[in-house]
Protein backbone atom coordinates (compact mmCIF):
# COMPACT_ATOMS: atom_id res chain seq x y z
CA UNK A 1 0.00 0.00 0.00
CA UNK A 2 1.23 3.70 -0.89
CA UNK A 3 2.24 5.80 1.68
CA UNK A 4 0.39 8.79 2.72
CA UNK A 5 2.00 12.38 3.39
CA UNK A 6 -0.58 15.09 4.81
CA UNK A 7 0.18 18.46 5.01
CA UNK A 8 -1.68 21.16 6.76
CA UNK A 9 0.62 24.24 5.84
CA UNK A 10 -0.39 25.80 2.69
CA UNK A 11 -3.00 28.17 0.78
CA UNK A 12 -5.49 27.23 -2.03
CA UNK A 13 -5.95 30.07 -3.81
CA UNK A 14 -9.81 30.31 -5.45
CA UNK A 15 -10.02 32.16 -8.60
CA UNK A 16 -12.33 31.45 -11.26
CA UNK A 17 -11.84 30.60 -14.76
CA UNK A 18 -11.40 26.59 -14.22
CA UNK A 19 -10.80 24.86 -17.51
CA UNK A 20 -13.08 22.80 -18.35
CA UNK A 21 -11.93 18.81 -19.16
CA UNK A 22 -12.73 19.50 -23.46
CA UNK A 23 -9.56 19.22 -25.03
CA UNK A 24 -9.80 21.39 -28.53
CA UNK A 25 -8.03 21.57 -31.84
CA UNK A 26 -6.06 24.69 -32.72
CA UNK A 27 -5.07 25.80 -35.85
CA UNK A 28 -1.32 25.28 -36.50
CA UNK A 29 0.83 28.33 -36.31
CA UNK A 30 2.41 29.59 -38.89
CA UNK A 31 5.49 30.45 -36.99
CA UNK A 32 7.47 28.79 -34.29
CA UNK A 33 10.62 29.69 -31.93
CA UNK A 34 12.85 28.56 -30.33
CA UNK A 35 13.91 30.56 -27.24
CA UNK A 36 17.33 29.61 -25.82
CA UNK A 37 16.55 31.95 -22.33
CA UNK A 38 13.80 29.50 -22.47
CA UNK A 39 16.25 26.85 -21.16
CA UNK A 40 17.50 28.45 -17.71
CA UNK A 41 21.23 27.96 -17.40
CA UNK A 42 22.24 26.76 -20.99
CA UNK A 43 24.86 28.57 -23.32
CA UNK A 44 23.40 28.05 -26.76
CA UNK A 45 25.97 27.30 -30.24
CA UNK A 46 24.00 27.02 -33.20
CA UNK A 47 23.91 24.58 -36.10
CA UNK A 48 21.99 25.39 -38.35
CA UNK A 49 21.69 28.89 -40.30
CA UNK A 50 18.64 31.19 -42.03
CA UNK A 51 17.26 29.06 -45.00
CA UNK A 52 17.85 25.87 -43.26
CA UNK A 53 15.35 22.88 -44.13
CA UNK A 54 14.78 21.03 -41.00
CA UNK A 55 12.31 18.12 -39.23
CA UNK A 56 10.62 17.89 -36.21
CA UNK A 57 13.57 16.45 -33.72
CA UNK A 58 16.28 18.18 -35.73
CA UNK A 59 19.16 19.81 -34.03
CA UNK A 60 19.20 23.39 -33.65
CA UNK A 61 21.70 24.15 -31.33
CA UNK A 62 23.34 22.72 -28.15
CA UNK A 63 25.16 23.48 -25.02
CA UNK A 64 28.55 24.91 -25.30
CA UNK A 65 29.28 23.57 -22.33
CA UNK A 66 27.84 19.57 -23.26
CA UNK A 67 27.92 19.47 -26.85
CA UNK A 68 26.08 15.75 -26.77
CA UNK A 69 22.80 18.32 -25.15
CA UNK A 70 20.91 19.45 -28.40
CA UNK A 71 17.91 21.34 -28.43
CA UNK A 72 15.76 20.59 -31.30
CA UNK A 73 12.99 21.92 -33.82
CA UNK A 74 9.46 21.48 -32.26
CA UNK A 75 7.98 21.33 -36.19
CA UNK A 76 9.55 20.80 -39.83
CA UNK A 77 10.17 23.79 -41.93
CA UNK A 78 12.41 26.42 -42.80
CA UNK A 79 14.37 28.47 -40.86
CA UNK A 80 13.36 32.00 -41.02
CA UNK A 81 15.85 34.05 -38.97
CA UNK A 82 18.39 33.98 -36.00
CA UNK A 83 17.68 36.91 -34.12
CA UNK A 84 20.29 37.69 -31.81
CA UNK A 85 20.35 41.00 -29.54
CA UNK A 86 23.85 42.40 -27.56
CA UNK A 87 27.19 40.98 -28.56
CA UNK A 88 25.48 38.79 -30.50
CA UNK A 89 23.03 36.75 -28.14
CA UNK A 90 20.84 34.38 -29.74
CA UNK A 91 17.50 35.37 -28.75
CA UNK A 92 15.05 33.41 -31.08
CA UNK A 93 15.27 30.74 -33.83
CA UNK A 94 12.35 31.31 -35.76
CA UNK A 95 11.08 28.35 -38.36
CA UNK A 96 8.50 28.88 -41.14
CA UNK A 97 6.22 25.50 -40.33
CA UNK A 98 5.48 23.22 -43.23
CA UNK A 99 1.79 22.17 -43.71
CA UNK A 100 2.51 18.95 -42.77
CA UNK A 101 4.74 18.12 -39.82
CA UNK A 102 7.78 15.59 -41.01
CA UNK A 103 9.72 13.70 -38.21
CA UNK A 104 13.26 12.75 -37.68
CA UNK A 105 13.35 9.51 -36.83
CA UNK A 106 15.49 7.74 -33.79
CA UNK A 107 15.43 3.84 -34.20
CA UNK A 108 16.02 2.81 -30.66
CA UNK A 109 13.93 0.07 -28.37
CA UNK A 110 14.22 0.06 -25.04
CA UNK A 111 14.03 -3.41 -23.17
CA UNK A 112 15.17 -4.85 -20.23
CA UNK A 113 18.78 -4.93 -21.70
CA UNK A 114 18.98 -1.52 -22.10
CA UNK A 115 21.75 0.18 -19.85
CA UNK A 116 21.39 4.04 -18.59
CA UNK A 117 23.76 5.39 -20.83
CA UNK A 118 22.59 4.48 -23.43
CA UNK A 119 19.09 5.90 -22.48
CA UNK A 120 20.75 9.13 -22.03
CA UNK A 121 22.85 9.11 -24.58
CA UNK A 122 19.79 9.02 -27.36
CA UNK A 123 17.81 11.38 -24.76
CA UNK A 124 20.80 14.45 -25.39
CA UNK A 125 20.67 13.91 -28.84
CA UNK A 126 16.85 13.76 -29.17
CA UNK A 127 16.92 17.18 -27.38
CA UNK A 128 14.16 15.61 -24.79
CA UNK A 129 16.97 15.76 -21.98
CA UNK A 130 16.18 19.03 -21.98
CA UNK A 131 12.76 17.99 -19.72
CA UNK A 132 15.12 16.60 -17.36
CA UNK A 133 15.86 18.78 -14.50
CA UNK A 134 17.75 18.67 -11.38
CA UNK A 135 18.18 19.48 -7.60
CA UNK A 136 19.68 21.52 -6.19
CA UNK A 137 19.68 24.96 -8.64
CA UNK A 138 17.00 23.94 -10.71
CA UNK A 139 18.21 23.38 -13.76
CA UNK A 140 18.40 21.11 -16.36
CA UNK A 141 20.13 18.05 -15.01
CA UNK A 142 23.88 17.81 -15.49
CA UNK A 143 24.61 14.92 -17.69
CA UNK A 144 27.45 13.78 -15.35
CA UNK A 145 25.89 13.42 -12.62
CA UNK A 146 24.39 10.56 -10.96
CA UNK A 147 20.87 11.19 -9.32
CA UNK A 148 20.07 9.42 -6.25
CA UNK A 149 16.51 9.27 -6.97
CA UNK A 150 14.20 10.58 -9.75
CA UNK A 151 11.21 12.39 -8.53
CA UNK A 152 7.69 12.89 -10.72
CA UNK A 153 4.79 14.94 -9.50
CA UNK A 154 1.71 13.69 -10.90
CA UNK A 155 -0.59 16.41 -9.90
CA UNK A 156 -0.79 20.10 -9.40
CA UNK A 157 -2.40 21.80 -7.19
CA UNK A 158 -1.12 25.02 -8.01
CA UNK A 159 -4.62 27.70 -8.82
CA UNK A 160 -6.37 26.89 -12.06
CA UNK A 161 -3.67 24.09 -12.49
CA UNK A 162 -4.53 21.45 -15.52
CA UNK A 163 -5.77 17.93 -14.22
CA UNK A 164 -2.97 15.44 -15.34
CA UNK A 165 -5.11 12.70 -14.46
CA UNK A 166 -7.35 14.21 -17.46
CA UNK A 167 -4.74 15.33 -19.73
CA UNK A 168 -2.75 11.88 -19.98
CA UNK A 169 -5.96 9.41 -19.31
CA UNK A 170 -5.35 8.02 -22.80
CA UNK A 171 -1.67 8.15 -22.85
CA UNK A 172 -0.80 6.13 -19.33
CA UNK A 173 0.85 3.32 -21.63
CA UNK A 174 3.47 5.65 -22.60
CA UNK A 175 3.31 7.21 -19.51
CA UNK A 176 4.62 3.94 -18.14
CA UNK A 177 7.17 3.41 -21.00
CA UNK A 178 8.45 6.80 -20.06
CA UNK A 179 8.54 5.74 -16.04
CA UNK A 180 10.42 2.50 -17.28
CA UNK A 181 12.83 4.90 -19.42
CA UNK A 182 13.78 7.30 -16.20
CA UNK A 183 14.26 4.30 -14.45
CA UNK A 184 17.63 3.44 -15.86
CA UNK A 185 18.69 6.63 -15.33
CA UNK A 186 19.23 6.19 -11.56
CA UNK A 187 20.85 2.90 -9.47
CA UNK A 188 17.89 4.39 -6.35
CA UNK A 189 14.18 4.77 -7.22
CA UNK A 190 11.67 6.87 -9.72
CA UNK A 191 9.20 8.40 -6.96
CA UNK A 192 6.06 9.33 -8.18
CA UNK A 193 3.81 11.28 -6.22
CA UNK A 194 -0.15 11.21 -6.55
CA UNK A 195 -3.76 11.95 -5.18
CA UNK A 196 -5.42 9.21 -3.27
CA UNK A 197 -7.67 7.42 -5.86
CA UNK A 198 -5.55 8.58 -8.92
CA UNK A 199 -5.03 6.45 -11.65
CA UNK A 200 -1.34 6.96 -11.51
CA UNK A 201 -1.63 4.50 -8.31
CA UNK A 202 -1.42 1.71 -10.88
CA UNK A 203 2.16 2.86 -12.44
CA UNK A 204 4.68 0.06 -11.89
CA UNK A 205 8.67 0.70 -11.27
CA UNK A 206 8.23 3.36 -9.37
CA UNK A 207 7.76 4.20 -5.42
CA UNK A 208 4.74 5.49 -4.94
CA UNK A 209 3.71 8.18 -2.73
CA UNK A 210 0.36 9.81 -1.83
CA UNK A 211 -0.20 13.47 -0.98
CA UNK A 212 -3.01 15.41 0.79
CA UNK A 213 -3.01 19.25 1.26
CA UNK A 214 -3.48 22.40 0.72
CA UNK A 215 -1.02 24.06 -2.31
CA UNK A 216 2.04 23.65 -2.83
CA UNK A 217 1.69 19.74 -1.75
CA UNK A 218 1.80 19.57 -5.51
CA UNK A 219 5.19 20.93 -5.94
CA UNK A 220 8.03 18.31 -6.76
CA UNK A 221 10.40 20.61 -4.10
CA UNK A 222 7.79 19.42 -1.51
CA UNK A 223 7.89 16.21 -2.15
CA UNK A 224 11.42 15.82 -2.30
CA UNK A 225 11.47 17.78 1.07
CA UNK A 226 9.20 14.85 2.99
CA UNK A 227 10.04 11.73 0.97
CA UNK A 228 14.03 12.13 0.42
CA UNK A 229 15.67 15.56 0.83
CA UNK A 230 18.71 16.54 -0.91
CA UNK A 231 22.07 17.19 0.95
CA UNK A 232 25.12 18.82 -0.40
CA UNK A 233 27.07 16.90 -2.93
CA UNK A 234 23.98 14.96 -3.92
CA UNK A 235 21.88 14.97 -6.96
CA UNK A 236 17.85 14.05 -7.50
CA UNK A 237 16.72 14.72 -10.88
CA UNK A 238 12.98 15.88 -11.67
CA UNK A 239 10.21 15.46 -14.85
CA UNK A 240 7.28 17.11 -15.17
CA UNK A 241 4.07 14.20 -15.41
CA UNK A 242 3.53 15.47 -19.38
CA UNK A 243 7.62 15.46 -20.51
CA UNK A 244 7.36 11.70 -18.80
CA UNK A 245 4.82 10.94 -21.52
CA UNK A 246 6.12 12.77 -24.15
CA UNK A 247 9.48 10.70 -23.43
CA UNK A 248 7.57 7.32 -23.32
CA UNK A 249 6.25 8.83 -26.48
CA UNK A 250 9.63 8.92 -28.49
CA UNK A 251 10.62 5.19 -26.95
CA UNK A 252 7.57 4.26 -28.02
CA UNK A 253 7.10 5.34 -31.57
CA UNK A 254 10.85 7.18 -32.09
CA UNK A 255 9.77 10.41 -33.01
CA UNK A 256 10.05 13.56 -31.21
CA UNK A 257 6.42 14.74 -30.56
CA UNK A 258 6.65 18.51 -28.44
CA UNK A 259 2.75 18.41 -28.65
CA UNK A 260 1.56 19.36 -24.88
CA UNK A 261 -2.19 19.44 -23.57
CA UNK A 262 -2.43 23.27 -22.32
CA UNK A 263 -5.29 24.13 -19.83
CA UNK A 264 -6.19 28.24 -20.74
CA UNK A 265 -7.44 29.10 -17.55
CA UNK A 266 -8.35 32.80 -15.69
CA UNK A 267 -10.91 34.97 -15.34
CA UNK A 268 -10.96 37.24 -18.45
CA UNK A 269 -11.08 33.89 -20.77
CA UNK A 270 -14.39 33.21 -22.38
CA UNK A 271 -14.16 29.87 -22.48
CA UNK A 272 -11.72 28.24 -20.56
CA UNK A 273 -10.43 24.76 -21.59
CA UNK A 274 -7.87 22.34 -22.94
CA UNK A 275 -6.28 23.19 -26.09
CA UNK A 276 -3.64 20.45 -27.99
CA UNK A 277 -0.60 22.67 -28.99
CA UNK A 278 3.16 22.29 -30.25
CA UNK A 279 5.81 23.69 -28.31
CA UNK A 280 6.72 27.08 -29.36
CA UNK A 281 3.69 28.12 -31.32
CA UNK A 282 2.98 31.42 -31.87
CA UNK A 283 0.48 32.59 -28.66
CA UNK A 284 -0.57 36.25 -29.20
CA UNK A 285 -2.27 34.48 -32.14
CA UNK A 286 -3.32 32.09 -30.58
CA UNK A 287 -5.36 33.84 -28.07
CA UNK A 288 -7.56 36.00 -30.29
CA UNK A 289 -11.08 35.57 -29.93
CA UNK A 290 -10.57 33.47 -26.86
CA UNK A 291 -9.98 35.80 -23.98
CA UNK A 292 -11.89 39.60 -22.83
CA UNK A 293 -10.54 42.20 -25.33
CA UNK A 294 -12.08 44.96 -23.37
CA UNK A 295 -9.41 45.65 -20.88
CA UNK A 296 -5.38 45.50 -20.59
CA UNK A 297 -4.55 41.88 -19.50
CA UNK A 298 -2.02 40.03 -18.16
CA UNK A 299 -0.99 37.19 -20.22
CA UNK A 300 1.02 34.13 -17.87
CA UNK A 301 2.22 31.34 -19.31
CA UNK A 302 2.00 29.17 -16.15
CA UNK A 303 0.06 29.61 -12.76
CA UNK A 304 -0.69 32.89 -11.80
CA UNK A 305 1.95 32.11 -8.50
CA UNK A 306 4.76 31.30 -10.43
CA UNK A 307 4.21 31.92 -14.89
CA UNK A 308 6.13 33.87 -16.99
CA UNK A 309 4.53 37.19 -17.83
CA UNK A 310 4.33 37.50 -21.80
CA UNK A 311 4.34 40.76 -23.86
CA UNK A 312 4.41 41.37 -27.72
CA UNK A 313 4.91 38.72 -30.19
CA UNK A 314 5.21 35.54 -27.93
CA UNK A 315 5.24 32.13 -28.09
CA UNK A 316 4.72 28.75 -25.87
CA UNK A 317 7.50 28.25 -23.41
CA UNK A 318 8.52 24.01 -23.84
CA UNK A 319 7.73 23.90 -20.16
CA UNK A 320 4.58 25.52 -19.90
CA UNK A 321 1.33 22.91 -19.45
CA UNK A 322 -1.06 26.28 -18.37
CA UNK A 323 -1.93 29.40 -19.47
CA UNK A 324 -3.54 32.07 -17.48
CA UNK A 325 -5.31 35.30 -18.48
CA UNK A 326 -6.14 37.71 -15.79
CA UNK A 327 -6.81 41.66 -15.46
CA UNK A 328 -3.79 43.88 -15.40
CA UNK A 329 -5.68 46.11 -13.40
CA UNK A 330 -4.12 49.38 -14.85
CA UNK A 331 -7.55 50.60 -15.19
CA UNK A 332 -8.93 49.57 -11.49
CA UNK A 333 -9.22 52.85 -9.71
CA UNK A 334 -10.99 52.39 -5.90
CA UNK A 335 -11.05 55.65 -3.65
CA UNK A 336 -10.36 54.72 -0.05
CA UNK A 337 -10.10 51.18 -1.36
CA UNK A 338 -7.28 50.53 1.54
CA UNK A 339 -10.19 51.60 3.95
CA UNK A 340 -13.23 49.78 1.84
CA UNK A 341 -15.22 46.98 3.55
CA UNK A 342 -14.49 44.09 1.38
CA UNK A 343 -16.73 41.07 -0.02
CA UNK A 344 -14.69 40.05 -2.44
CA UNK A 345 -11.31 40.56 -2.25
CA UNK A 346 -9.03 37.42 -0.66
CA UNK A 347 -7.23 37.97 2.18
CA UNK A 348 -5.03 34.98 3.62
CA UNK A 349 -4.57 37.07 6.96
CA UNK A 350 -8.44 36.97 7.42
CA UNK A 351 -8.19 40.44 7.48
CA UNK A 352 -11.27 41.55 5.68
CA UNK A 353 -14.85 40.55 5.75
CA UNK A 354 -14.29 37.70 3.34
CA UNK A 355 -12.46 35.79 6.17
CA UNK A 356 -16.11 34.70 6.82
CA UNK A 357 -15.95 32.46 3.41
CA UNK A 358 -13.18 30.90 4.11
CA UNK A 359 -14.78 29.50 7.48
CA UNK A 360 -15.84 25.92 7.24
CA UNK A 361 -19.24 26.35 7.93
CA UNK A 362 -19.40 28.68 5.17
CA UNK A 363 -18.00 26.00 2.59
CA UNK A 364 -19.91 23.48 4.19
CA UNK A 365 -23.27 25.75 3.40
CA UNK A 366 -21.92 27.40 0.63
CA UNK A 367 -19.55 25.87 -1.19
CA UNK A 368 -15.72 26.96 -1.65
CA UNK A 369 -16.00 31.20 -2.84
CA UNK A 370 -14.07 31.88 -5.73
CA UNK A 371 -12.46 35.64 -6.41
CA UNK A 372 -11.71 37.47 -9.45
CA UNK A 373 -8.21 38.33 -8.83
CA UNK A 374 -6.44 40.95 -10.97
CA UNK A 375 -2.43 41.64 -11.36
CA UNK A 376 -1.89 45.19 -9.12
CA UNK A 377 0.92 44.70 -6.06
CA UNK A 378 -1.36 46.78 -3.68
CA UNK A 379 1.71 47.57 -2.13
CA UNK A 380 5.38 48.94 -2.01
CA UNK A 381 8.60 46.72 -0.99
CA UNK A 382 9.50 47.30 2.57
CA UNK A 383 11.83 45.90 5.07
CA UNK A 384 11.42 42.20 5.86
CA UNK A 385 9.35 41.33 8.64
CA UNK A 386 10.06 38.59 10.61
CA UNK A 387 6.48 37.67 11.52
CA UNK A 388 6.61 33.79 10.67
CA UNK A 389 3.82 34.00 7.87
CA UNK A 390 5.87 32.47 5.58
CA UNK A 391 6.03 29.32 7.40
CA UNK A 392 2.26 29.26 7.31
CA UNK A 393 2.37 28.53 3.50
CA UNK A 394 5.50 26.70 2.97
CA UNK A 395 5.36 22.88 4.19
CA UNK A 396 8.96 21.99 4.03
CA UNK A 397 11.14 21.92 6.72
CA UNK A 398 13.52 24.61 6.13
CA UNK A 399 13.53 28.24 8.23
CA UNK A 400 12.33 30.65 5.15
CA UNK A 401 13.08 33.56 6.39
CA UNK A 402 16.41 33.07 7.28
CA UNK A 403 17.23 31.18 3.97
CA UNK A 404 15.69 34.15 2.47
CA UNK A 405 17.73 36.60 3.91
CA UNK A 406 21.08 34.26 3.59
CA UNK A 407 20.34 34.67 0.14
CA UNK A 408 19.82 38.61 -0.13
CA UNK A 409 23.28 38.52 1.50
CA UNK A 410 24.82 35.93 -0.41
CA UNK A 411 26.14 34.21 2.06
CA UNK A 412 26.75 30.78 0.85
CA UNK A 413 27.73 28.87 4.19
CA UNK A 414 24.04 29.77 5.89
CA UNK A 415 22.40 29.16 2.69
CA UNK A 416 24.09 25.51 2.49
CA UNK A 417 22.98 25.21 5.70
CA UNK A 418 19.71 26.28 5.39
CA UNK A 419 18.13 24.23 2.48
CA UNK A 420 18.68 26.02 -0.60
CA UNK A 421 19.70 22.66 -2.36
CA UNK A 422 16.66 21.70 -2.38
CA UNK A 423 14.49 24.51 -3.02
CA UNK A 424 13.22 26.15 -6.04
CA UNK A 425 11.86 29.37 -7.20
CA UNK A 426 8.16 27.71 -7.87
CA UNK A 427 8.18 26.43 -3.94
CA UNK A 428 8.31 30.06 -2.92
CA UNK A 429 5.63 31.60 -4.38
CA UNK A 430 3.11 31.32 -1.60
CA UNK A 431 5.59 33.28 0.36
CA UNK A 432 5.68 35.68 -2.10
CA UNK A 433 1.88 35.91 -2.02
CA UNK A 434 1.54 36.25 1.25
CA UNK A 435 4.51 39.06 1.62
CA UNK A 436 3.67 41.80 4.12
CA UNK A 437 7.17 43.59 2.35
CA UNK A 438 6.08 42.77 -1.11
CA UNK A 439 9.30 41.06 -1.66
CA UNK A 440 10.41 39.15 -5.46
CA UNK A 441 11.20 36.26 -3.47
CA UNK A 442 11.35 33.89 -6.63
CA UNK A 443 13.57 36.12 -8.61
CA UNK A 444 16.00 36.19 -4.76
CA UNK A 445 16.06 32.37 -4.88
CA UNK A 446 16.67 32.32 -8.40
CA UNK A 447 19.45 34.77 -8.56
CA UNK A 448 20.65 32.78 -5.33
CA UNK A 449 20.67 29.71 -7.16
CA UNK A 450 22.70 30.81 -10.15
CA UNK A 451 25.12 32.16 -7.89
CA UNK A 452 25.54 29.10 -5.81
CA UNK A 453 25.96 26.52 -8.50
CA UNK A 454 28.55 29.53 -10.13
CA UNK A 455 30.65 29.47 -6.84
CA UNK A 456 30.16 26.14 -6.35
CA UNK A 457 30.79 23.92 -9.68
Amino acid sequence: MANLIKTKRGLDIQINGKAKEVISQVVPSETYAVIPDDFHGITPKLVVKEGDEVKAGSPLFHDKNFDTMNFVAPVSGKILGVNRGERRKVLSITIQADAKNSYEKFNFKLSNKTTGDEVKEVLLKSGLWAFIKQRPYDVIANPQSSPKAIFISTFDSAPLAPNYEFVLSKQMDVFQTGVDALAKLTSGKVQLGVKAGSAFNSVKNAVITQYEGPHPVGNVGVQINHVDPVNKGEVVYTVNAQDVAIIGKFFSEGIVDLTRTVALTGPEVLEPQYYQIIVGCQLDKFYAGKVNANIPLRYIQGNVLSGKKSEGIFFLDPYTNQLSVIDEGSETHEMFGWAKPRFNKFSASHTLFTGIFESKLYKSMFGQKEYKYDARLMGGKRAIIMSGEYDKVLPMDILPEFLFKAMITGNIDKMEALGAYEIAPEDVALCEFVCTSKLPLQQIVRTALDNLKKELE
